[in-house]
């Protein structure tokens, strides 16, 4: 999941704004819970917290 403290694009909001899965080869596959629906691929959660990370105010947590 994606745990968002600020929203520096108005779009997403705040909060936990995604979820997804990450495969057994790296990928990522993320869909976004706004009121702008949509999904994302990813070849890494590295990718993902580059793109979507915006300097530490989103992070990415994990759950079992």
């Amino acid at each position: 999941m994606l745990d968002r403290t600020q929203d520096p694009s108005g779009v997403s909001g705040l909060g936990l704004v995604a979820e997804g899965v990450a495969f057994t080869d790296g990928a990522v596959a993320l869909r976004w819970g706004s009121e702008h629906r949509s999904m994302g691929l990813y070849s890494s959660i590295e990718d993902v917290e580059h793109i979507h990370g915006h300097g530490g105010t989103t992070r990415v947590r994990w759950l079992d």
